[in-house]
Formats: structure tokens, C-alpha cells, sequence
């Protein structure tokens, strides 16, 4: 049995949701309450001095990322290869992607969370760009999805079940342009049909959507 500290709100805590389903993974699912501080109890602190969530706990081992989360979930938990291949050059593909989601798509979502929820802004920020950061993001998507079905290749890996949350996230913040990102829309449409990404991610983007909702003016 493993621990899985999250805020079903977050983006990577949804990601890891999804894999705890589609893997089968015998989890204990805590909850971490981020909006009153509880991620910075001193207990939280030693197993995760970054103070976020997700947080996977396995015995003695404390995974604090969301993509090295998956990472291990699917090595240890998954029966299909095809979700995180050994195959170094196929292996490399997902890894690049789900570094995109951590480098490029998450932090777009924060850069107007953040001032949200932590700093009281009580409007999405103004400046342009943010929001041309976002859609340029969805360009990429784009692109991606011209050369395979899936970001990482024709089936799906993790690298998908990463970026989902996120950008059903960004999309709460800026419209998809669904006749500009066809291919981004259908593969939005394709992934949420999935039962277990359904399971992991329904909730916790609504939870996202109250939260963003209750901070604007």
C-alpha cells in the first residue's frame, strides 16, 4: 500500500489519480488541504521540503514530483509497456514530453494561478502575455499532434495522462479555439471518454474551476 498526499484541484495531483486508476495501484489516498497551509505542517515539510502535492510515499521512499511519480507507478505498477516503454529511444520520447508538461504547460497554468490564489489579484492578469503564452502552449500541442496521435507516439503513455490535467486546466483560463486545434480538441475528446481518466480528473477540475471562480472579483 502506498500514500498519495493530494489536492484534487492540483493538475500533477490529477495526473497521478489517473495512474493510481489506470494501474491498479493500491493506494491510501490523503487529502492535503494547500488553502490553509497544511502542506506546510512540519511532518509534511521533512517528507517534502518543496512544500507541494503531490507527494508518493512507498515505505521509505518519497517521491515529490508528479512526472517522477509516474514515472515509478508505471515501472512498478503497470502491466502494458506501451504506458512508459523500456525502449530508450521510445522511453526518451515520453520523457520529453512529460518535461514539456513540467516546463512549458504547468508553468503557464501557474503563472496566473499563482497571483490568484496566493497573491489575492481578484482578476486574471492583464498582461498579454500570459495568455499569449498559453495559447502559443496550445500550439505546440498542436503540432505534437500532427505527427502522432498521442503526444509521445500512437498510444497512449503518461506523458498524455500528465499533460491532460493541465490543459483541461488552461483551458478554464483561456478558451481552445476548437477550429484553430482541432487535433488538441479531439485528443481531449479521446482521452476524456476514458474511464480512468474520468475517475482522476473530473473532480478535481471542477474543484480547480470553484477555486479560480471564488478568487475572481
Amino acid at each position: 500500500m502506498v500514500n498519495l498526499y493530494k489536492l484534487d484541484a492540483s493538475p500533477p495531483t490529477r495526473a497521478c489519480l489517473i495512474a493510481c486508476e489506470l494501474f491498479n495501484v493500491p493506494v491510501q489516498l490523503i487529502d492535503v488541504n494547500v488553502l490553509d497551509g497544511e502542506h506546510l505542517t512540519p511532518d509534511l515539510l521533512k517528507k517534502n521540503p518543496l512544500h507541494t502535492v503531490p507527494i508518493l510515499e512507498d515505505g521509505s521512499l518519497v517521491i515529490q514530483d508528479s512526472h517522477a511519480i509516474l514515472m515509478y507507478l508505471a515501472d512498478v505498477y503497470g502491466k502494458q509497456e506501451s504506458f512508459y516503454p523500456k525502449d530508450p529511444k521510445h522511453r526518451a520520447l515520453v520523457n520529453q514530453k512529460l518535461y514539456f508538461n513540467g516546463t512549458i504547460l504547468f508553468p503557464r497554468m501557474r503563472n496566473i494561478t499563482i497571483p490568484l490564489v496566493v497573491e489575492g489579484i481578484k482578476e486574471i492578469p492583464k498582461k498579454r502575455q500570459y495568455l499569449d503564452a498559453i495559447e502559443e502552449a496550445y500550439g505546440f500541442i498542436e503540432e505534437f499532434l500532427s505527427r502522432s496521435k498521442y503526444l509521445a507516439g500512437d498510444n497512449i503513455t503518461i506523458a498524455d495522462i500528465a499533460a491532460y490535467p493541465t490543459v483541461t486546466s488552461l483551458i478554464l483560463l483561456l478558451e481552445l479555439n476548437t477550429q484553430k486545434y482541432p487535433k488538441t480538441q479531439a485528443w481531449l475528446k479521446d482521452l476524456e471518454k476514458l474511464p480512468y481518466v474520468q475517475k482522476g480528473n473530473a473532480k478535481g477540475l471542477l474543484d480547480f474551476k470553484d477555486i479560480v471562480e471564488s478568487k475572481l472579483a
